[in-house]
């Protein structure tokens, strides 16, 4: 999985879902181009981002929404 140590730096326009309204504990998303999505935390806009193609993005969300937040498989009972 790729990164980007500051996630100012990316020429992309970040967004948030509109689920989250004003609050700024978020998970915020840009398009990097046409195959990649820079997934950052909003609480820290020059912190980290991930780079994740599209299809792994879209596996991730999937399976979150399936299993109400929790990811099958993780240690701990997490999952």
């Amino acid at each position: 999985m790729k990164h980007a140590d500051d996630a100012s730096t990316l020429p992309v326009i970040w967004w948030k879902s509109s689920a989250s309204a004003s609050q700024s504990d978020c998970v915020e998303c840009g398009i990097v181009d046409e195959a990649t999505v820079a997934v950052r935390d909003s609480k820290w806009p020059d912190g980290p981002a991930l780079l994740l193609d599209r299809a792994t993005l879209r596996a991730f969300t999937s399976a979150v929404a399936l299993r109400d937040g929790r990811i099958g498989g993780l240690p701990g009972g997490l999952g």
